[in-house]
């Protein structure tokens, strides 16, 4: 699970969570909900995976 990739996230991703949709059983972690548009960037805290959020934020939050 430590492979320390960065992912791209836009508007249509959120709300972010980690692990993502369609990961394998095997490589599962507990979901966690990530703020990326705080900062424009989030590291999930079990597997280290890097978000970076791309495009427009979302209106109307």
């Amino acid at each position: 699970m430590a492979d320390n990739k960065t992912v791209e996230v836009t508007a249509h991703d959120l709300p972010l969570h980690c692990p993502p949709a369609g990961t394998v059983a095997w490589n599962l972690h507990p979901r966690v909900y990530l703020d990326v548009l705080q900062t424009g960037e989030v590291t999930c805290p079990y597997c280290s995976t890097h978000y970076v959020f791309k495009g427009d934020a979302p209106k109307g939050h």
